[in-house]
């Protein structure tokens, strides 16, 4: 059975930063995109980066360029998100999703119907 799991969320300082990492069992991440996504209250899950199966490609949301990074260790299998200089407007629940069916190495995938397999989520709050 497949299950991904997202760590690291908790609450920070505006301007402040954390790391999300996001590991899986009964799944090897390495022949597949992954993706951060996001979603506040009442609001829809949104993409906020995605990252190609080799590394080699990444891509963000504008929301969150220059400020987050995404990456990912293969041989620990886990992808990670390094988010600095946070907002209020990034508190919302984050999302790891790992895409199986993934079409060349540099692929990179944006929306969520792209995915099949996703976390349960892990709390980002940002104070002001």
């Amino acid at each position: 059975q497949v299950q991904v799991v997202e760590s690291g969320g908790g609450l920070v300082q505006a301007g402040g930063s954390l790391s999300l990492s996001c590991a899986a069992s009964g799944l090897t991440f390495s022949p597949y995109a992954m993706g951060w996504f996001r979603q506040a209250p009442g609001k829809e899950r949104e993409f906020v980066a995605g990252i190609s199966r080799s590394g080699g490609s990444t891509y963000s949301a504008d929301s969150v360029k220059g400020r987050f990074t995404v990456s990912r260790d293969n041989a620990k299998n886990t992808m990670y998100l390094q988010m600095n200089s946070l907002k209020p407007e990034d508190t919302a629940v984050y999302y790891c999703a790992v895409r199986t069916g993934t079409y060349g190495r540099g692929a990179v995938y944006l929306s969520t119907d792209e995915y099949n397999y996703w976390g349960q989520g892990t709390q980002v709050t940002v104070s002001s």
